[in-house]
């Protein structure tokens, strides 16, 4: 992989100042070339990598690591598409092919860590954006995050759609016998038209079962994340049947999920221009369903009630499958909006 250099000179709005002033200000623009042409990494010296959020807080984690922003994954539904435009990006293609790269985001990290001023608590990563889409392949900064919080001991998580995930499966089998690790693949939806057309630049979710796979048999907790569920796309009883029958026999720790995709003001808008390109007719139905962010309450306990209903059925051979497996609890369970019911969970302890 090379890198030409473009400019020094960060993405700024017209009063001067940008959320990259809050990342450190400098920023050194590279392109891509072979197989990331066309893709722009903007690096920037992060003042803090760990991320706390308030105690009230009503994510099942408190504090985050992300050390990129924007992802070439490409998912048309992704909630952080808006975070490009408080840096004055493109949250469109640009969100895809403009990727920000905290490049001391590991020293940073080793210095917050600190006994001093950290207290072991546990540091989510993949909240935001994928901590091992394609360019980790070039800066292993999640490797290095990784590396770091092993020797410190202290619990982490990670949520990914990325088979590369696996190049760390040694690092990651260490890490769960020295602290409380727990892995959790991202997969929404086996039907591989609905894949193509919602998350291009991913990996064939089967490909992604394999993983699970791979890092349970090396002892590292890992589950399935079943979400986003897309309405009129991957909510089908049987879609949603074949995917929890196809984690099971991965022997995933846990399967959890069940969530319809939300859609906040920007990602709506590129979530619909996606639409009517891959499937016109669907474009008048979501309008329907989303007046606002979220779809109706009924049909998000409709899809909950399916996602539970198949991991009843399922549970039966996975604890068959499991009894020489490794073992381990799954992630804690998402909390849940009060009108919403609660993501169904498959939790183990073979």
């Amino acid at each position: 992989m090379r890198w030409r250099d473009i400019d020094r000179d960060g993405p700024r709005n017209h009063g001067g100042a940008t959320l990259f002033d809050s990342l450190g200000g400098a920023v050194e623009r590279r392109a891509g070339e072979g197989q990331f042409l066309g893709m722009e990494f903007l690096h920037v010296e992060a003042r803090t990598i760990i991320n706390s959020l308030p105690a009230r807080s009503r994510l099942p984690f408190r504090h985050t690591i992300n050390a990129y922003r924007g992802c070439s994954h490409a998912c048309s539904y992704c909630f952080a598409r808006p975070s490009h435009h408080w840096l004055d990006l493109d949250i469109d293609e640009g969100f895809e092919r403009q990727v920000v790269v905290k490049v001391n985001a590991v020293e940073r990290l080793r210095a917050e860590l600190a006994p001093r001023r950290w207290a072991g608590e546990p540091i989510a990563m993949g909240t935001n954006t994928d901590p091992y889409q394609r360019c980790e392949a070039i800066y292993g900064l999640t490797r290095g995050l990784i590396e770091v919080l092993v020797a410190a001991g202290n619990p982490f998580s990670v949520l990914t759609k990325s088979t590369l995930v696996v190049r760390d499966l040694e690092l990651l089998a260490d890490a769960a016998r020295r602290t409380e690790v727990s892995i959790n693949l991202s997969i929404g939806t086996l039907d591989p038209e609905v894949w193509r057309a919602t998350e291009p630049g991913t990996p064939h979710p089967r490909r992604r079962l394999e993983v699970v796979e791979r890092l349970r048999e090396a002892g590292v907790r890992c589950g399935v994340l079943v979400a986003p569920v897309l309405p009129g796309l991957s909510d089908g009883v049987d879609q949603l049947d074949d995917v929890v029958a196809a984690c099971v026999d991965a022997g995933a720790s846990s399967i959890s999920g069940g969530q319809l995709v939300y859609l906040k003001p920007g990602t709506r808008q590129v979530f619909l221009g996606h639409l009517a390109r891959t499937h016109p007719h669907l474009v008048e139905r979501y309008e329907a369903w989303y007046p606002g962010v979220y779809a109706p309450g009924d049909e998000r306990r409709r899809v909950h009630r399916l996602l539970e209903d198949a991991i009843r059925r399922h549970r039966g051979t996975r604890v068959a499958l499991s009894r020489n497996r490794a073992t381990g609890a799954g992630p804690r369970r998402p909390v849940s909006r009060p009108s919403e019911p609660p993501s169904a969970q498959l939790e183990l302890g073979l």
